[in-house]
């Protein structure tokens, strides 16, 4: 069976989905390497300072999404049950951008899968994924959904609920518990919602610098499992810098 994902494939689509961030770099790299040659020799220490301030981060960044996006085990998915039970039902939940229906789809053959899209081009305006979704077609089937809306799933109906690197797109906390409320209507009572992501942490401050603020921290995600209705039964630490949470309907078990 052919690999889902090509060598490298992780820092290629980081570099392709955000080429404007690293042209910029470059050219002001361009600009204070010339400034090195034409400074006065006092002054061209500052300039490598300013040079090494410039592309740490940048370098930094990119050896942070090999590692985790090519390297780790994220969508090698080990780090879940080796099976599911049988005839399961499966729902994910992406944001543009679905990279893990497909690996399920592998992993566990379930008897149903259905992928739903809450991507609003009025609402989430990042190029990145605008220039993803040019260059990946969408899961065969994926619905299109909106995060202050009901899902196209009845009650207790899904086994596994997976939000893989998506759920932080949704920025307003108050919306981002209402769609957990959502996600945990259509689980079955001993079903599980997994959520992928990274946190505003330390870890990830090192490896993104001010990126990191793009993410959530753990106790926002505390809160809106809390406001949600959810019950965090397992924080999974697929690398230093991506948490996987299981999440549990109150009073069930996974």
């Amino acid at each position: 069976m052919a690999p889902l994902r090509k060598p490298l494939q992780g820092l290629w689509n980081v570099v392709r989905f955000n080429w404007h961030f690293y042209a910029i770099a470059m050219v002001l790299a361009g600009c204070l390497a010339f400034a090195w040659l034409v400074a006065p020799p006092v002054a061209r220490p500052y300039v490598i300072v300013a040079l090494v301030c410039l592309m740490l981060p940048i370098v930094a960044s990119l050896a942070a999404s090999t590692y985790v996006y090519d390297y780790s085990n994220l969508y090698r998915l080990n780090w879940l049950p080796s099976a599911w039970p049988a005839n399961s039902k499966i729902l994910t939940v992406s944001a543009g951008f679905d990279e893990i229906s497909s690996a399920l789809l592998r992993k566990y053959s379930p008897l149903a899968l259905l992928a739903v899209d809450f991507y609003d081009p009025a609402r989430h305006t990042e190029v990145s994924i605008k220039r993803a979704r040019r260059a990946y077609a969408p899961f065969p089937g994926t619905q299109q959904v909106d995060t202050r809306g009901a899902l196209p799933a009845p009650d207790d109906s899904m086994d596994l609920v997976f939000a893989f690197l998506s759920a932080h797109e949704i920025r307003d906390a108050a919306e981002r518990a209402a769609f957990f409320r959502e996600l945990k209507r259509v689980t079955k009572p001993a079903g599980s919602i997994i959520v992928t992501e990274h946190l505003r942490d330390p870890a990830n401050f090192l490896a993104y610098s001010v990126g990191f603020m793009h993410f959530h921290s753990r106790r926002a995600w505390h809160a809106t499992c809390r406001d949600a209705g959810l019950q965090v039964q397992q924080e999974i630490k697929i690398t230093p810098l991506v948490t996987a949470f299981i999440l549990c309907k109150n009073g069930s078990a996974a």
